[in-house]
């Protein structure tokens, strides 16, 4: 039986006080094996996300924690093992319905932030809804809310190339929480920025997840960023030990 590890996240200076989460579980993974060719990435691990909880995914270069978090978020189908979201199994969906849950129930912030060179900041943050078939009036409306809690105030008509590393990733937050997700997956999101930048970003995402009522997955190896977590899962190796959950 395999199990995973949760330590408590060690906290930095700065970095802000959490309230235990909800015992209630949203996101669940069970078993969960991946491998690409002869390579096993993951090798029975089990996950589990409280309502409200923000779990960092730490361990080295390799050692499959992105593999988890993609399986969890529905970007790949699992080998073996079942993926759980607010009591519904994902990894049986097909294509089509994965993205679409992902569209609408899911937030992904990434280490570059893949944001849409050609679009303005404000186009980037609307783009989930568009996509959704928001009506592009109340689909910028909603992105505007977002820009003064990022506090991005007057970026709205920058394109990303015009904005600081920091700026950026701050827009791909706001991109990811503008459909109201119910869980923020985050995945090295201070990998490419200086430290001072990065506790920033992560400041500006735990609170407006808050806000949002949104669970987060954050994978990462810097005990930094995992400070901002309730509790830390460990992978090596494809695998991990320890309680499922707090």
């Amino acid at each position: 039986m395999t199990l995973i590890a949760t330590l408590p996240a060690t906290r930095t200076t700065g970095a802000p006080d959490h309230r235990a989460p909800a015992p209630a579980a949203i996101l669940t993974g069970r078993g969960l094996e991946k491998r690409f060719g002869g390579t096993e990435a993951l090798r029975g691990i089990d996950f589990s996300l409280s309502r409200g909880e923000i779990v960092a995914i730490m361990g080295p270069s390799g050692s499959g924690k992105s593999t988890l978090l993609h399986c969890l978020a529905g970007i790949l189908t699992p080998d073996g093992g079942t993926v759980e979201f607010d009591g519904r199994r994902i990894d049986a969906l097909g294509e089509a319905e994965r993205t679409r849950l992902r569209r609408t129930a899911f937030g992904f912030v990434f280490q570059f932030g893949q944001l849409v060179p050609e679009l303005t900041a404000m186009e980037n943050v609307a783009l989930p809804l568009l996509l959704d078939g928001v009506r592009r009036t109340h689909a910028e409306g909603r992105a505007a809310e977002w820009f003064p809690r990022l506090r991005l105030d007057g970026l709205e008509g920058r394109r990303p190339g015009d904005m600081s590393g920091g700026q950026a990733q701050r827009v791909a937050v706001a991109r990811a929480l503008v459909g109201d997700p119910s869980v923020l997956f985050a995945d090295e999101p201070t990998g490419s920025l200086d430290s001072l930048a990065g506790e920033h970003v992560m400041e500006l995402l735990t609170a407006a997840a808050r806000s949002a009522g949104a669970s987060v997955v954050i994978v990462t190896h810097e005990a930094r960023v995992a400070a901002y977590a309730h509790r830390e899962v460990i992978v090596r190796d494809g695998r991990s030990s320890g309680p499922v959950a707090a």
